[in-house]
C-alpha cells in the first residue's frame, strides 16, 4: 500500500513522533482528514468515530495496525484508545540518531482494549528482548487499562535524550533498563487484565504509586542474568489487588515488594493471593536474593494462597531494612520443591528466610509430574545456575502448550483460605472506558475491573 500525507499532516506526524502507513498501518493523527474512516465533531455528538466505536472528542484512536518508528507521547489530559485486535509494532531499526530506544510515554490516559478473541499486541519487529523501552506513565496519568494485551521485547536502557528521561520519569540516572510497564501516580488508577507479558529484558512491571488491579495475567521469561528482572516490582504509594496470575521464569523475583520509593509517607497496601510462580530466581548472578518474594523497607503485604514452585528461595528479606513481618499476612501458601536444593533453600533455617508454620513447605523433593496438568522442566535444570543457557541449567523457554491447572488429587487443591479482604472488592472504575460507545456488542467492554474473590486452593487455576 502507498501512503500519502499532505504537508500539514506530515508535519503533525513528525511533531508527535509517529508515522507509517506500511502494511495498512495508518498514522492515528491522520484520521481527521479521512472522512471515510473517521469523522470528528459530527452533528451534536462531539465524538471521534471508527467502524467499531465512538470516542470522546479529542481522543487519539488507533483502529488500525500501527508501526512506531520513533517514541510516542500521549499528552497530559489526552487519551489514547487502542481498539481490539490492533497490532502495534516497534520498528527497532528506526530509532533516533543517538540510538535511544523507542518508548511509549503516557502523560495522559491509555486504554488498550483487547479481547480474548482480538488481543492488542505491542512488540518489536524482530521479536528480541531489549528492542525498545516500554510503556512509561507520567505523574499525572489518571487512567491506564491494559486488557488482553501482549506486551513483549521491552526493557532497553534509555539515554538522556529518551522521552521518559526528558520528562523525568522512572530514571533520574542512566543505570539500566526501564520496565515493560511503569505506573507512578498515587491517585491514578490502572488495570492489567488477562495480559501476556514476555521476553522483556528488565522488570515486567514496576509501580511507584497507583491504585490497581492485576488479574489473570501471564508473565514469562523476564529479565537477564547480569541485571536481573522482577515480574512484579512494587514500591511505596500503591494500593493493589494482585490475583490469579501466572509467573514463569522471572530472572530475580516473582514479587519484589518494598516501601521504599518517592512516596515516603504512603505505605503500600498490597493484597496478593492465588498466584502461581514457577522457576523464578535461577538466573540472577549479580546478587543471590531472588526467587519467590523479597520483602524489604517495612512492606507489610497480605500474601496468601500462592503456589510457589521450584523457585530459587523461599520468602525472604534482607538482614537490615526488611519487611514489617509483624503486620504482614504471609500464610497460607504452598512452597513446592522438586529438588534437594530447592528443599534446602526454602527451609526454616536457611539464610534470610521468613518462616511461617502455617505455610506448606516441601520437606523432601516432591513429584512435579503430579502437580500440573501439563508442564515439563529441562533434565539439566539447576536451581542455582545463574545464567541464561538452558544447556547449563536455565529454565526452558515458555511453551504455549503448558497447562498450569492442577491435576485431580494434586496436593495444592486444598489448604488455602477464601477469607481474603480485597482493597477493591467492587472493583475500580475507569471513566474513559465508560465514555466509549461501541457500535455492536461484539467488542463491548465493562468499565469496572475487579480481581475475583479468593479461592481455597493454592495458585491461579485450580483444576
Amino acid at each position: 500500500m502507498k501512503c500519502f500525507l499532505s504537508a500539514g499532516l506530515f508535519a503533525t506526524a513528525l511533531a508527535f513522533g509517529l508515522s507509517s502507513c506500511e502494511n495498512e498501518n495508518i498514522n492515528p493523527y491522520d484520521y481527521a482528514a479521512k472522512t471515510d474512516t473517521i469523522t470528528i465533531n459530527t452533528g451534536d455528538e462531539n465524538t471521534v468515530k471508527t467502524e467499531t466505536a465512538s470516542y470522546p472528542t479529542g481522543s487519539i484512536v488507533w483502529s488500525h495496525d500501527t508501526t512506531l518508528v520513533t517514541s510516542f507521547k500521549v499528552p497530559e489530559g489526552a487519551s489514547l484508545y487502542i481498539e481490539p485486535g490492533v497490532h502495534v509494532t516497534i520498528a527497532h531499526d528506526s530509532q533516533e540518531e543517538d540510538k535511544h530506544p523507542i518508548e511509549i510515554v503516557v502523560l495522559g490516559n491509555l486504554y488498550a482494549m483487547g479481547t480474548a478473541e482480538k488481543p492488542v499486541t505491542i512488540k518489536s519487529d524482530t521479536g528480541k528482548p531489549n528492542d525498545w523501552g516500554g510503556i512509561i506513565c507520567g505523574y499525572n496519568s489518571e487512567e491506564v487499562v491494559l486488557s488482553h494485551v501482549e506486551l513483549a521485547d521491552g526493557g532497553a536502557t534509555p539515554t538522556e535524550s529518551s522521552m521518559s528521561f526528558q520528562n523525568k520519569l522512572f530514571k533520574t540516572t542512566i543505570d539500566g533498563g526501564v520496565p515493560a510497564f511503569h505506573f507512578c501516580n498515587t491517585t491514578g488508577r490502572f488495570a492489567m487484565i488477562d495480559c501476556y507479558l514476555h521476553d522483556n529484558y528488565n522488570d515486567q512491571t514496576n509501580f511507584t504509586g497507583g491504585n490497581g488491579v492485576i488479574a489473570g495475567c501471564t508473565f514469562s521469561d523476564s529479565g537477564n542474568a547480569a541485571d536481573g528482572g522482577e515480574a512484579i516490582n512494587v514500591k511505596s504509594g500503591c494500593t493493589l489487588d494482585i490475583a490469579y496470575n501466572l509467573i514463569y521464569n522471572a530472572c530475580t523475583n516473582a514479587f519484589k515488594l518494598s516501601d521504599s520509593g518517592v512516596e515516603k509517607n504512603f505505605a503500600s497496601k498490597l493484597v496478593i493471593y492465588n498466584n502461581t510462580a514457577v522457576d523464578c530466581g535461577w538466573r540472577r548472578s549479580k546478587n543471590a536474593k531472588g526467587g519467590n518474594v523479597w520483602l524489604e523497607k517495612g512492606i507489610a503485604p497480605t500474601f496468601v494462597n500462592n503456589l510457589l514452585v521450584d523457585n530459587r528461595y523461599g520468602i525472604r528479606q534482607p538482614k537490615k531494612d526488611g519487611g514489617d513481618i509483624a503486620n504482614s499476612v504471609l500464610a497460607p501458601n504452598y512452597l513446592f520443591a522438586s529438588t534437594a536444593d530447592g528443599v534446602a533453600q526454602q527451609a526454616k533455617d536457611y539464610s534470610l528466610i521468613v518462616w511461617d508454620d502455617v505455610n506448606i513447605t516441601s520437606s523432601a523433593p516432591e513429584d512435579l509430574s503430579k502437580l500440573f496438568v501439563n508442564f515439563a522442566q529441562s533434565d539439566k535444570m539447576n536451581i542455582n545456575c545463574e545464567n541464561d543457557d538452558v544447556a547449563k541449567g536455565a529454565p526452558l523457554s515458555w511453551n504455549n502448550a503448558w497447562d498450569f491447572h492442577l491435576q485431580a488429587g494434586a496436593v495444592a487443591l486444598t489448604g488455602g483460605t477464601a477469607s481474603v479482604t480485597r482493597n477493591f472488592p467492587t472493583g475500580l472504575a475507569f471513566f474513559g472506558m465508560k465514555k466509549v460507545k461501541w457500535v455492536d456488542n461484539v467488542n463491548d467492554q465493562n468499565y469496572y475491573f475487579v480481581a475475583p474473590a479468593a479461592s481455597a486452593y493454592f495458585g491461579a487455576y485450580g483444576k
